[in-house]
């Protein structure tokens, strides 16, 4: 953001707390003349103005100290300068009621209890979206353009986080609007913190008769050649599981963005069945035996 931009945004707010200031500095010292002067509602309702300016003044300069430091990090969600702006709103309204009720102010917001209440539970769902919103906007598990994994719910980008849904592109290019509430109670896994950068795995189920130092080795060979995923950390390989009917192998590589991992995954399996073609061996075989009246069949089946 230009410095033109930045002084356009700070205009109009610096121009109305000057003006409710001076205002009050000259109510106060009794030099202004008019025929209001001496109003006694016009001192109040210019202190009510200089709460609400200064408001206005504070929630800009702190979303643009908020979008100085985006350029060194990643971006923070709209969500959070909107509750500092709804909070300092909210400071200036509850010092204006205190202002000009004095002492009734209290009894006020007491008796209205009641209604408030009645008003909670009729939009409670709402009110757990928001609240939820602001949890999720002040803990930040996620934040604008991370790649995310919300357990049962989605997988994609984060667009927008809102007061009480979240935006969420798709790598099938879906868009998908997503409750908060519902976002709060399922495991997160964030895949653009605290890096980018993360690791994936493939398994690889071989037969007993190629030796683990061979299938590793040959494995290893393959994805040498691989354009997507990086050499650096370098791929492993870890045998899972050794059973009967074979052994397990896991082929670790890191990836450098989510939206890669289809088509890195697509490229290390198409790498590994090429070289293991080579070798002559795909997948464990499994011995069938068929048992009848009065013959014995025995078959090597591929699986």
């Amino acid at each position: 953001m230009t410095v033109k931009q930045h002084v356009r945004r700070l205009l109009w707010p610096t121009v109305f707390a000057v003006f409710s200031f001076g205002l009050v500095i000259l109510l106060l010292q009794g030099d202004f003349i008019g025929p209001i002067s001496g109003n006694e509602i016009l001192l109040p309702a210019a202190t009510a103005l200089a709460y609400f300016a200064t408001a206005w003044l504070v929630s800009r300069l702190v979303a643009l100290a908020l979008d100085q430091a985006t350029a060194r990090r990643r971006p923070y969600p709209r969500l959070l300068k909107d509750l500092i702006a709804a909070l300092l709103f909210l400071f200036a309204f509850a010092a204006t009621v205190a202002l000009f009720m004095g002492q009734g102010a209290v009894g006020a917001l007491a008796g209205s209890g009641l209604i408030l209440a009645m008003l909670g539970f009729a939009i409670r769902n709402v009110v757990a979206d928001t609240l939820s919103g602001i949890a999720l906007g002040v803990e930040g598990p996620f934040r604008i353009g991370d790649w995310i994994d919300i357990d049962g719910l989605a997988r994609g980008k984060v667009i927008e986080i809102g007061w009480r849904t979240t935006r969420v592109l798709t790598r099938d290019s879906a868009y998908l609007i997503l409750p908060n509430s519902q976002i709060a109670r399922q495991r997160i896994t964030n895949y653009s913190a605290p890096k980018s950068q993360y690791r994936a795995q493939v398994t690889i189920l071989l037969d007993h008769s190629i030796p683990i130092d061979v299938a590793r080795k040959v494995m290893l060979d393959a994805i040498k050649g691989a354009k997507l995923i990086q050499q650096d950390p370098p791929p492993d390989v870890r045998v899972l599981s050794y059973e009967e009917g074979g052994i397990t192998y896991g082929l670790r590589y890191w990836l450098s963005r989510f939206d890669r991992d289809i088509d890195c995954r697509d490229e290390v399996y198409s790498l590994i069945d090429n070289a293991l073609r080579e070798i002559g061996s795909i997948a464990p075989r499994r011995r069938v035996e068929i048992v009848g009246a009065d013959a014995r069949f025995l078959d090597d089946v591929s699986c």
